[in-house]
């Protein structure tokens, strides 16, 4: 989360930390008990490792004393095995874990992004997002692994100390005067890591942003010739990305340096007062050793500097996470919808998109079975009152009833089943062809449902022709933008809704077949409310009503051939003349179906029988 002000940072960063880290624990509890086995596995690895140094040095002082067969050698023997069995275990438990809390935290992502559906890419960036649900996901998941051994590292240190006060109290003493450096070095390397993996994945979401947008574009970048400028664009975040990876190499190096001088000083004067001791009798041999032992054993940085460095990748990765959940999805209610025609009404709708108003106020009624094009110059809010229509997108005032219910009083159920959609650029999901159009798997029942709506959407031949039918997979169809977009019909035709949104779902078809899918809507599909965002004076001229859409709100219904004698109206279907104060006539060029310009610029009237459609 970003802010403008440092203190306004310092007040969010706390509460974002905490709601990663609440985050992480809901994961932890997700991994179906080898948390628990993992816990339990470290903690027998981590006894059985300070249990090690006493022991060893119990069996020396035993055979020393001529008493090599009292079982020492045994439970020294049995504490090695049972410290082996513990890795081999926690190794097991820790690679199930991670997976477990990475699939959850997964899915839990995946799942609020298609709930959140616009509103995730217009707060976030594809790449970033993808960044977030893969990289992020997994640093994230393995948080039961770093925070078991990274708690668990400290438990070394405080038996040591236990240990060499049993040993000798002057021992524990020498031992605790060098402590308090080593806690100011982790504490140290723990925040520098924290930091700077934090902005690492920040750039990495970056980095993946620009290359999604640069996949997305890959024609236009190679019919232009930009290829080396485009690269340069993707990769620009990646000297920032490698100072940071440097970064890392330092602050892991600087903790090793640490580690290599201060161990062997400690181990140094723990065994300097452990020789002391032994020539004052109070030592024994195996208790030496034993006292080295433990003097490593305690001041060792190395396993928990490491799992420190994990536990902030995956707090980092978190709280990413975090930031993506933490968008609020649109809330459904419980109702359910009359029986009724599919009236539909906008009550003083306003929407704005990045603080600018598109639609202000806005009020249309669109009677029950009506087809109702939607036309306007491009940036009139065309696509977004098709959204709001079926609420894609919430308006942040006023109201949407469908046949006088509000739309955010339905279940989400209720709603979608009610109002189907249809787009320029259509999503084909589904393992079959027929799935695609169905949404599900595809019944035998529903096969004629569907051979239907490929009919009114003229792409029942193009199946046809495919290896298997309906049952082929769509991904393995080359396909043309036409032919995508008929297929993105028939899904929206064989909805069972009382309500179907075409937001530009015909721009890529010819003038004939977007002739026969205009008659289909008008004829077979008669029955529903139909909304169709329009381009073309002649799909405008096949509707009931025509809305008008200009400045924010609608400046004229009325049956298209009455608003063509409107020389404005007439304007919105033909480009503007070189150094007009106007945009093009729609976003995707002018429309290339109503004639020739007359001699004074004019567009050319349409012909009757396309004003009567």
């Amino acid at each position: 989360m970003t802010t403008d002000s440092p203190s306004a940072a310092g007040r969010t960063e706390p509460v974002i930390g905490r709601a990663a880290d609440r985050l992480l624990l809901s994961a932890v509890r997700r991994t179906g008990g080898w948390a628990v086995v993992l816990v339990l596995a470290a903690l027998g690895s981590v006894l059985a490792q300070v249990l090690l140094p006493a022991v060893v040095g119990s069996a020396v002082d035993s055979a020393m004393a001529g008493r090599a067969d009292d079982g020492r050698i045994t439970t020294c023997t049995a504490v090695i095995v049972v410290f082996i069995v513990c890795e081999v275990l926690s190794d097991l438990a820790a690679g199930r874990s991670s997976a477990a809390g990475t699939a959850w935290l997964r899915r839990a992502q995946l799942a609020h992004l298609l709930t959140l559906g616009g509103r995730a890419t217009a707060r976030f960036d594809p790449g970033d997002l993808t960044a977030r649900l893969i990289g992020g996901a997994a640093d994230a998941g393995a948080a039961a692994e770093a925070a078991v051994w990274a708690a668990l590292s400290v438990l070394p240190t405080l038996t040591s100390v236990v240990a060499l006060w049993l040993i000798d109290p002057w021992l524990a003493l020498t031992f605790l005067v060098g402590m308090p450096a080593v806690v100011f070095f982790l504490r140290s390397y723990a925040q520098d890591m924290s930091v700077l993996i934090a902005r690492y994945q920040k750039v990495q979401g970056a980095i993946a942003a620009g290359f999604v947008e640069a996949l997305g574009g890959m024609r236009t970048i190679a019919a232009a010739g930009t290829t080396d400028r485009e690269a340069e664009r993707v990769l620009r975040p990646l000297p920032e990305l490698s100072g940071l990876g440097h970064g890392f190499w330092r602050a892991q190096t600087k903790v090793a340096a640490q580690n290599a001088l201060l161990v062997p000083l400690l181990e140094v004067a723990v065994l300097s007062v452990a020789g002391f001791g032994l020539a004052a009798g109070r030592v024994t041999p195996g208790e030496m050793l034993a006292a080295s032992r433990y003097a490593g054993l305690g001041a060792g940085l190395g396993m928990t500097a490491m799992y420190l460095g994990r536990l902030a990748r995956a707090r980092a990765g978190g709280g990413r996470i975090r930031e993506v959940l933490a968008e609020p999805a649109a809330a459904y209610g419980t109702g359910s919808l009359p029986a009724g025609p599919g009236r539909l009404e906008l009550r003083g709708v306003t929407v704005r998109v990045g603080g600018q108003t598109l639609l202000d106020g806005l009020d249309l009624t669109v009677p029950g079975g009506t087809s109702l094009a939607i036309v306007g110059r491009s940036g009139a809010g065309k696509s977004l009152l098709a959204a709001v229509a079926g609420r894609l997108t919430d308006p942040h005032g006023g109201t949407v009833l469908l046949d006088g219910v509000p739309l955010p009083e339905l279940s989400h159920e209720e709603l979608r089943g009610a109002v189907g959609y249809a787009f320029e650029r259509p999503a084909l999901l589904g393992r079959t062809v027929g799935e695609a159009i169905a949404l599900d798997d595809v019944a035998e029942a529903d096969r004629p449902r569907l051979s239907r709506a490929a009919a009114a959407a003229c792409i029942d031949a193009f199946v046809e022709r495919l290896p298997e039918g309906y049952r082929t997979d769509p991904r393995e169809v080359p396909m043309s933008g036409g032919e995508a977009q008929r297929l993105g019909l028939a899904r929206a035709f064989a909805h069972r809704g009382r309500v179907l949104v075409l937001d530009d779902a015909t721009s890529s078809l010819d003038t004939v077949t977007e002739f026969k899918v205009s008659t289909a809507l008008t004829t077979e599909l008669a029955d529903r409310t139909r909304l169709i965002v329009a381009h073309r004076a002649s799909t405008a001229a096949r509707c009931d009503l025509v809305a008008w859409l200009d400045g924010g709100g609608i400046r004229r219904v009325g049956p298209h051939h009455e608003l063509w004698a409107l020389p404005e109206y007439r304007a919105v279907f033909r480009p503007d003349p070189p150094g007009g104060e106007h945009g093009p006539a729609d976003e995707h060029g002018p429309a290339d179906d109503h004639g020739p310009a007359g001699g004074d610029g004019s567009a050319a009237r349409i012909s009757p029988a396309e004003v009567g459609a």
